[in-house]
């Protein structure tokens, strides 16, 4: 079963050079051992997903300027995580669980490689 998922989560961009860890504000106010819990709405590129080191997507325009050799990572993310966990609501909006993912704008596949919390399973 997929785990919930907290501040300090690890995550992995499939064009990214390294991890990343995602920033949860305690705006939403559920806690979940002991880290601000996160919902399908934390995936604001700089606010709570940072920059994953370098970027090597074909697609990104920076990678292509620079002949196809790894340029530092910008995050361009358009759209929320999916699926989330609809039947866990944390602020009225689904919690986001461990096999969640969302997109980049340059392709990369943005996944969670360990959730931050081991111990809450959500559907």
């Amino acid at each position: 079963m997929p785990k919930q998922v907290v501040m300090g989560a690890t995550l992995k961009c499939s064009f990214g050079g390294m991890p990343s860890n995602l920033i949860v504000l305690p705006t939403n106010r559920v806690m979940v051992c002991h880290m601000p819990a996160a919902n399908i709405m934390d995936f604001q590129a700089m606010v709570n997903i940072v920059p994953f080191g370098t970027c090597t997507s074909p697609t990104n325009p920076a990678v292509i300027a620079a002949g196809g050799s790894p340029v530092p990572c910008v995050p361009v993310i358009t759209s929320p995580w999916i699926p989330g966990s609809p039947t866990v609501p944390i602020a009225g909006l689904p919690a986001l669980n461990s096999t969640s993912t969302c997109i980049c704008l340059w392709a990369g596949i943005i996944s969670i490689t360990n959730p931050g919390a081991t111990t809450e399973d959500i559907p």
